[in-house]
């Protein structure tokens, strides 16, 4: 018997002494051979999908930082750039309304300035009227050459050419009738008026006297005198009797 099991369970031998490849494997050989995977069944396994389980209370993924980073510059960036915007146009808002109030101060400094100089001017035409209007509207005949000469000291320009002519014709007539003639201002008011330019209305009245009348006549004048500063005084630079 014991012959026989061995009989059946040994395998018969080939003539190079291997086993016989085609002949089954015994229980105890096969339990004893490992399990082999195929490469192809390998990678199926691997990278066969799993399901994944549901944690609870896992936290949602958060944005990648430079995404959020990204964002938050360009929302930066456009407010600067409104900021920018914002602050230029109040500077410009600043320095027009600087540049608006320096104009009206100055021009209200400036005409302040020339009314205070205009006014100082009127007070000084009008005070070097007077003298000026009596001197050169006045002459005698026993002092001609000195009264022309007093007058020739209040006019100036053109006006003083034209005063030494007149007087020089005038003369020989004063000295043959023995004329005395006295000018004297009764009023002045103000035309027009500058710093550097005043236009008085005069009204003069000139008591006559000569060989040709019986005592004293007085004429009633109203000139248009136009004064000037020269040398820190005002003269008559014209002279228009109306």
């Amino acid at each position: 018997m014991r012959s026989i099991v061995t009989a059946l369970t040994r395998r018969p031998r080939r003539a190079d002494g291997a086993p016989d490849a085609t002949e089954p494997a015994t229980a105890t050989e096969s339990a004893t051979e490992p399990t082999t995977t195929s490469p192809a069944d390998a990678t199926e396994s691997e990278f066969e999908p799993k399901p994944e389980a549901d944690l609870p209370g896992e936290p949602e993924a958060e944005p990648a930082p430079g995404t959020e980073r990204a964002e938050t510059g360009t929302g930066t960036g456009k407010a600067g750039r409104r900021a920018g915007v914002r602050l230029d146009r109040r500077t410009l808002v600043l320095a027009v309304a600087t540049l608006l109030a320096a104009g009206v101060a100055g021009a209200a400094w400036y005409g302040q300035d020339r009314a205070e100089r205009r006014d100082t001017a009127v007070r000084q035409a009008l005070a070097a009227a007077t003298p000026a209007a009596k001197a050169v509207f006045s002459y005698d005949y026993r002092s001609f050459d000195t009264s022309v000469a007093n007058g020739r000291t209040f006019v100036t320009g053109a006006f003083a050419d034209e005063y030494a002519q007149t007087t020089a014709t005038l003369r020989a007539t004063a000295l043959s009738e023995q004329a005395v003639v006295l000018a004297e201002v009764s009023a002045a008011g103000v035309i027009e008026a500058s710093p550097d330019r005043v236009e008085l209305l005069v009204y003069l009245n000139q008591y006559r006297r000569n060989v040709n009348t019986a005592g004293e006549k007085v004429d009633q004048n109203r000139v248009v005198l136009e004064l000037v500063p020269e040398h820190g005084e005002w003269k008559v630079a014209k002279a228009t009797a109306i």
